[in-house]
């Protein structure tokens, strides 16, 4: 028997065992062992990100079954995946070689909606916008919203921070997140945070685990924040003859108090994206489309303010919603964005830069510069009231050298944003796809940190190894 061989039979004893072991405490319908389903468990939605072979996927329905899938994982050593929707532009839910997959989307009951403390109980396979239809029903509001909504969970925003498109006014994931029951990776179950309006008790692991992409823990259940439901918002669509004028305006709104529930950009390139896409007769003659909404009482004297502001900063048509129909036509362009890109090589690289509003100008024209540079087509899209901008490159996968420039753009434009005083990720998370950018604006004394943090909580390394750092 060949070296190889050996090797081969070692590794189907140790797989044989791993899912006998696994099987003893889940029911069969629950662990997944067929090669060509488990392939399909690989990744998620980022390119250029390594992905291994799983060895099994298991998709739990208890807490129990968590807790006794991470005994085993310490048991034999064995690394585990967490994943939701696999909707993440990291590869933060991409499998390792002989990895556990554990695929939280059957835990997806809403356990509790409670309109006087104005919270939500969940598991962490519940689809974000399925919470948030449930608490409308109530009269209550869950905000965070991104562009994946309809498909994303709220384990996955949990784990990646998520944002969306009403952050500018109503913030992020963690600010909803009032506590946590997770299972650590030696299957301990350990309860987080609180239920009640405040609390300070002890350290805050609560926004320990937010952000932490499965290295620490599995996010079996969260009590999320509500809020009021607000009235419904009503758009305005600014065009601008430059991108400088769209973020100058969008400094006069932020300057002058203005809280709108959205403050949206999309540039000449996505403009067209989604119109050759989806055929909604965007005005392609612009340079930059600003999207501003409010959910106040008196919405259309809000926008006729900021339509005033951005008429100064040289728009040059200013356009509100006469509705709530014509207002969601609107943001279904935007958030069609991402898709409209995809579709216009093939493969995106979406990056996450996030930098100081008044410096969102000077991030536009230097992606504008890069792009000419690279021979590449990056168009920008971006959350403007949180200086938090998606460029995606377009780019045929299939072509090298246009894959290696389009490499080359996107961690040039990470550069460009460390260089303004940002960060390389504003909710899309660090994974695989960013963890040398990671090290470069943290420093080396941050990552030494968090890599003794992680040892506290995953002593023997494996909860999403890899990711991160």
């Amino acid at each position: 028997m060949s070296r190889i061989e050996a090797r081969r039979d070692e590794d189907t004893a140790v797989t044989g065992n791993l899912v006998d072991r696994l099987l003893t405490g889940l029911p069969a319908d629950a662990v997944l062992t067929d090669p060509d389903v488990t392939v399909s468990y690989a990744n998620d939605m980022a390119s250029f990100c390594p992905a291994g072979t799983p060895a099994v996927v298991v998709l739990p329905r208890t807490v129990e079954q968590v807790q006794h899938v991470m005994r085993i994982a310490t048991e034999l050593r064995v690394p585990v995946v967490p994943q939701g929707a696999r909707t993440g532009l990291s590869g933060a839910a991409n499998a390792s070689d002989g990895c556990i997959v554990l695929s939280l989307t059957r835990m997806d009951r809403i356990l509790e909606i409670n309109p006087v403390d104005r919270i939500a109980v969940v598991e962490p396979g519940v689809v974000n916008a399925t919470l948030s239809r449930a608490v409308n029903e109530l009269g209550l509001y869950y905000p965070p919203d991104p562009s994946s909504w309809e498909m994303c969970t709220i384990g996955g925003n949990i784990g990646t921070a998520s944002g969306g498109l009403c952050c500018v006014k109503y913030g992020v994931t963690a600010e909803y997140v009032l506590g946590l029951e997770v299972v650590l990776a030696d299957g301990r179950l350990m309860s987080t945070g609180r239920r009640t309006a405040k609390g300070v008790a002890g350290y805050d692991l609560t926004r320990l685990f937010v952000g932490s992409e499965g290295s620490l823990g599995i996010v079996v259940q969260a009590v999320l924040g509500l809020r009021p439901k607000p009235p419904e918002q009503l758009v305005l669509a600014a065009e601008f003859a430059s991108g400088a004028a769209a973020c100058d305006a969008v400094c006069k709104i932020m300057e002058g108090g203005h809280v709108p529930s959205l403050l949206e950009l999309m540039d000449r390139t996505t403009v067209k994206a989604v119109n050759d896409l989806a055929h909604m007769g965007l005005p392609e003659t612009t340079e930059a489309l600003l999207l501003a909404a409010f959910d106040t009482t008196d919405p259309a004297a809000d926008l006729a303010a900021l339509g005033a502001l951005c008429e100064a900063a040289g728009a040059t048509q200013v356009v509100p919603a006469d509705d709530a129909a014509e207002s969601e036509l609107l943001l279904q362009a935007r958030r069609l964005s991402l898709t409209a890109l995809e579709a216009v090589k093939g493969t995106t690289m979406i990056d996450d830069v996030c930098v100081p509003r008044s410096r969102l100008g000077e991030l536009l024209e230097g992606t504008e510069r890069i792009a000419e540079k690279h021979g590449l087509t990056i168009g920008v899209v971006a959350h403007a009231g949180d200086g938090n901008t998606h460029p995606t490159v377009c780019f045929d996968a299939a072509d090298p050298d246009e894959s290696r420039r389009a490499r080359e753009s996107f961690e040039e434009i990470m550069a460009l944003g460390l260089e303004l005083g940002g960060t390389i990720t504003g909710e899309h998370g660090v994974g695989v796809l960013k963890k040398e950018w990671l090290a470069r604006e943290i420093g080396p004394v941050g990552v030494e940190m968090q890599r003794a943090v992680k040892g506290v909580f995953d002593p023997l390394g494996i909860l999403n190894p890899g990711k991160l750092f």
